[in-house]
């Protein structure tokens, strides 16, 4: 029997974990007015941060956003969503009675990415109301589903 080589351990944990997370409003309504977007952006790139995650693009339309971001190792899908959705809800409810009644749609999309599309996506998310004026965003976040393989049943996509 041959000799083991005995390897150094590892002595950290390293990861790159690119995801690209898409959602919406409650119901789609176009909730996300002009003159809170910047502040709602701001307030999730905080939120991201004390996740331990960094954004590396956002955007949207008013009714949807766009994130970029590496996720941290101590840090899930589920749970970057559900603290992003709850806490920026919360945000957006304390600016104003035309947001007291804000709030997101349940589900929501995350795709992962590989470093070289990054520069791809981060122009695809800077020029998402652009975009938007040619296409729904059923339309698009259909196509991110068929473009990543996701099986669906569109009747229960837009609950």
């Amino acid at each position: 029997m041959p000799t083991a080589i005995k390897l150094p351990a590892m002595a950290g944990t390293f990861t790159k974990i690119l995801v690209h997370h898409i959602f919406s409003t409650k119901n789609r309504v176009p909730s996300i007015a002009p003159e809170v977007e910047a502040g709602l952006f701001k307030y999730m790139v905080g939120i991201s941060k004390n996740m331990q995650c960094w954004v590396m693009a956002i955007n949207g339309t008013p009714d949807h956003v766009h994130i970029l971001a590496s996720m941290s190792k101590h840090c899930t899908v589920i749970q970057y969503m559900e603290d992003m959705k709850k806490d920026s809800s919360k945000w957006m409810k304390h600016q104003g009675a035309p947001f007291a009644g804000f709030g997101w749609q349940e589900g929501y999309g995350a795709f992962t990415i590989g470093a070289s599309g990054v520069p791809a996506l981060k122009r695809y998310i800077a020029r998402q109301k652009e975009h938007h004026r040619t296409v729904t965003f059923q339309e698009e976040f259909l196509t991110f589903l068929k473009k990543y393989g996701v099986p669906y049943d569109e009747r229960y996509i837009w609950k």
